[in-house]
């Protein structure tokens, strides 16, 4: 499945951006943004406390981010 994913990412969307250029708005910035600071943090928490297990404050962190993220997308 996350091979699956990579392969659509890298070879399909660049395959059909060389045909048509893909537009890119400058207010997805912020979302990609998010996306990086999560793969950030799961990086540097699976690497703390037991081995390839989120602790629960772990979980908590990325649900009280997510609530945030969804609270600042509203507001905005």
């Amino acid at each position: 499945m996350v091979g699956s994913n990579i392969f659509n990412i890298f070879f399909v969307l660049s395959a059909s951006s060389m045909i048509k250029p893909l537009p890119f708005k400058e207010t997805n910035n912020i979302d990609i943004g998010m996306v990086i600071l999560a793969e950030l943090l799961l990086f540097i928490f699976m690497f703390t406390g037991r081995k390839r297990l989120l602790d629960r404050w772990e979980g908590i962190v990325f649900l009280s981010l997510y609530a945030a993220y969804i609270i600042f997308l509203l507001v905005q």
